[in-house]
């Protein structure tokens, strides 16, 4: 017999990036099933672990989906690959594009360096939460 699912009103939530337009933007890669994987500076903290279950809020703090962890990992920022940087499916063409994006967006967030450690989460979508959901 399967557990019983648990009620998303009980998850913890967010929303990725630093704004509304981005939240936006990576959720919708998210709910097409290109983003699958997220990374974000240790200095931040162990946000997840593997099997926890969120919810992802859209820019507007809308709950829109509920994520689960399959798999988390600490890494470097220059030994990131390209089998990651696709994973997070957010329209990079190449390593570069990947890391000049996450390079603009780390110093916007409290600093860059090539060497500064990441937790790198791989994820699967659990469900897609209707809009206006509360």
């Amino acid at each position: 017999m399967n557990a019983p699912v648990q009620d998303w009103r009980s998850l913890e939530s967010f929303a990725f990036g630093d704004g509304p337009e981005m939240a936006d933007r990576l959720l919708a890669f998210v709910l097409s099933g290109a983003k699958t994987a997220t990374c974000w500076s240790v200095r931040d903290g162990q946000q997840t672990e593997v099997g926890k279950r969120m919810v992802v809020n859209d820019g507007a703090g809308r709950p829109r989906a509920v994520l689960e962890t399959v798999s988390l990992e600490q890494m470097r920022f220059n030994e990131v690959g390209w089998t990651f940087a696709l994973a997070e499916g957010e329209g990079d063409e190449c390593l570069e594009d990947w890391r000049d994006g996450h390079r603009a967006y780390f110093t916007r967030n409290g600093g860059y360096s090539p060497d500064m450690m990441l937790w790198c989460e791989r994820f699967r979508l659990v469900e897609i939460l209707g809009e206006g959901a509360r």
